[in-house]
């Protein structure tokens, strides 16, 4: 029997979002694929539809924001946004919004990325937004919430980032330190997390999920 289900995938463009973008073009549990973003992809598939879209007013597209299983990727650095004001408006007020409007237009399942120490009430200003968006996200009415925290991401990014290159570099050469206790730091390859995603929506279960860094790793 043929699927009917719908995706919507939000920041395909970005390291996670990318590898996720073809996972679900080539799942048999989709017959359409909507992609939500600033500029268009180059990227053709008879089931992807590419939505331009200003994320500041998300609301004038709701109508086409209409998808069963819905997968967030979107997020950036403070570095990237330029300040604090901005990353919360990309991370926590950008994803919020997303999953509101789909929330009311029969999406079942939101999938997001998170990260590893997300936290509302952590000191450290990146965790604490990761966090407050987790317990917004969580008190929406979908059927399901997956919550995904991978830890330092793996791959090949379009921009340098040079801090994150050089702890990969690290995460690579000492990869024998990070068992027991500490393998819930282990650097996790993007496609492992957007593998991770997929298979957690194929589930089709209800309630709200978090997927440490460490469980996801069996995707590898």
């Amino acid at each position: 029997m043929v699927s009917a289900k719908a995706a919507l995938i939000a920041g395909a463009s970005g390291l996670v979002g990318n590898y996720c973008l073809h996972l679900l073009l080539q799942s048999p549990r989709y017959n359409k694929v909507i992609s939500v973003g600033r500029k268009k992809l180059d990227i053709h598939h008879p089931k992807l539809q590419q939505i331009i879209v200003d994320f500041d007013n998300l609301e004038q597209h709701r109508h086409s924001l209409i998808a069963d299983d819905v997968y967030c990727c979107l997020g950036t650095t403070i570095k990237k946004a330029g300040s604090k004001e901005k990353f919360r408006q990309v991370d926590y007020t950008y994803v919020l919004n997303l999953a509101k409007l789909t929330s009311t237009h029969f999406a079942t399942q939101f999938l997001v990325v998170s990260a590893l120490g997300a936290d509302a009430h952590s000191r450290i200003f990146y965790n604490q937004v990761k966090g407050e968006m987790e317990e917004a996200v969580k008190k929406l009415p979908f059927t399901a919430v997956h919550i995904f925290q991978p830890s330092l991401l793996l791959g090949e990014r379009e921009e340098v980032r040079f801090g994150e290159k050089a702890a990969e570099v690290f995460m690579k050469g000492a990869g024998f330190l990070f068992n027991g206790p500490l393998r819930k730091y282990k650097a996790i390859h993007a496609q492992t997390v957007a593998k991770a995603m997929l298979e957690a929506a194929k589930q089709d279960g209800g309630g709200v999920l978090v997927h440490p860094s460490e469980q996801m790793q069996q995707y590898a």
